[in-house]
């Protein structure tokens, strides 16, 4: 809605200090992102060329506000209007934006060693658990997907990753 836009038109003068662009120092600054465990992936999804509606990998310096607009529009709700198309192509959108997150090489595949990255980050970081075991969950998770993904697979197999087809199964 042009409420929303003019909010987030504020908030991005604020983030920019009333420049034309931001950078990823001007996003590390927001203070509720400070002990976010996924903090740089989320900065990171702003400048990845993946999430502008590019069809081109890579990663941005600095973004204007029409990107800054275009990464947040992956978080809007779908609205009473929304046809279930529309719902399947948005969750789709979110789907994609969320693998983009930790195909971290945008090769295609989120691989183990991006997946153990994410879930050390996300338990090891709390104190919870410690890193080995934070590997461990990490590891029977990425097995299960794989049994799910290729049912045949034999015990001496190697599995890829998770490709954005499977990523969406899961």
């Amino acid at each position: 809605s042009p409420e929303q836009i003019k909010n987030l038109h504020q908030r991005f003068q604020q983030l920019s200090e009333n420049q034309e662009t931001i950078s990823r120092e001007n996003l590390d600054s927001i203070p509720a992102l400070a002990n976010n465990p996924i903090r740089k992936q989320i900065i990171e999804a702003f400048f990845d060329k993946r999430n502008q509606h590019q069809d081109e990998v890579g990663s941005l310096e600095e973004i204007g506000f029409e990107q800054f607009l275009m990464v947040m529009s992956h978080f809007r709700p779908p609205t009473l209007k929304t046809t279930e198309e529309e719902k399947e192509a948005l969750r789709k959108e979110k789907l994609r934006f969320l693998f983009n997150m930790h195909d971290t090489d945008s090769d295609g595949t989120i691989t183990l060693v991006e997946y153990r990255k994410v879930v050390e980050e996300l338990l090891s970081k709390s104190g919870a658990i410690g890193q080995e075991a934070a590997k461990a969950i990490a590891d029977a998770a990425m097995l299960e997907v794989a049994s799910t993904n290729v049912p045949h697979m034999a015990p001496d197999d190697f599995y890829e990753g998770i490709t954005f087809e499977h990523f969406e199964q899961v």
